[in-house]
């Protein structure tokens, strides 16, 4: 048995305490709130080293549950403790098993939006959140009502329809499905939000094998192992991140590409 520091996103909360029980190591997970270490990576990058490096000695490895989403990882240091985390370029990774089973499935698939238990939960309003906050920045009105008498109807329409264009982007909306989360009405959820952007719904079967082997400590190539003193840096190709020296600009030949069980 190892004992295993899990630093987590909280999106991945229900498929961490679905599948924790059944892991033959000595668990003690962290929950981060999503929203500000995806939404801004520079400004909670040192915040998440803090935790790292706030890990007493004692723990086998510190495992980072998060995807290599904005970048948010880039940088990120080990101290004391070796860290291993999945190479996924983002968490729709976790929710389907496998980079290759979601790049499949995205290839084919194209202008479709993911819905999992956590998301819905926790990340539900972030596209509005994002659209409030661009036009906070600008210093612009809250509500259409407000953009009218500021702006007139025909601009406080663009306003309107320039911050809700990423809807446009996509076609389908596709849940996620875990047995163990059909108690959550999750299906409705969906099915609501596609009839009011006007997208496809559908379902497809998730898959926690990746999670699994992750918290089991069957590290393979799909996972990146960064020993004590080394940090991680983008790879920008399908290996997502690589281990490199400190403030090194060039790729380290030790890319934590070997497979370990503990």
């Amino acid at each position: 048995m190892a004992r295993l520091k899990v630093i987590a996103c909280d999106v991945m909360r229900r498929e961490l305490e679905e599948i924790a029980p059944r892991s033959p190591n000595e668990l003690d997970i962290l929950y981060l709130s999503r929203e500000g270490y995806h939404n801004e990576p520079d400004k909670n990058r040192p915040l998440l080293q803090s935790y790292i490096d706030s890990v007493p000695e004692g723990c086998d490895a510190i495992l980072l549950c998060f995807a290599f989403c904005n970048r948010l990882l880039d940088g990120i240091r080990a101290g004391h403790t070796r860290l291993v985390i999945p190479r996924a370029h983002d968490c729709i990774t976790f929710f389907m098993g496998s980079r290759e089973r979601y790049r499949e499935y995205f290839s084919g698939h194209p202008g479709t939006y993911y819905y999992t238990a956590g998301w819905l939960e926790r990340r539900g309003g972030e596209q509005l959140n994002q659209a409030q906050s661009v036009s906070n920045a600008l210093g612009l009105p809250q509500s259409y009502e407000e953009m009218v008498e500021t702006y007139g109807e025909e601009n406080a329409q663009y306003l309107m329809e320039f911050f809700g264009g990423w809807k446009q982007h996509y076609r389908d909306g596709i849940l996620i499905d875990f047995p163990f989360a059909e108690a959550l009405n999750l299906r409705d959820q969906v099915q609501a939000i596609c009839r009011e952007n006007g997208w496809q719904y559908g379902e497809i079967s998730g898959d926690l094998s990746l999670l699994e082997r992750f918290i089991g400590g069957d590290w393979n190539e799909d996972f990146l192992i960064v020993p004590p003193g080394r940090s991680i840096r983008a790879t920008y190709d399908e290996r997502v991140m690589e281990v490199s020296e400190i403030g090194a600009h060039s790729p380290s030949s030790d890319d934590g590409a070997i497979a370990i069980k503990i």
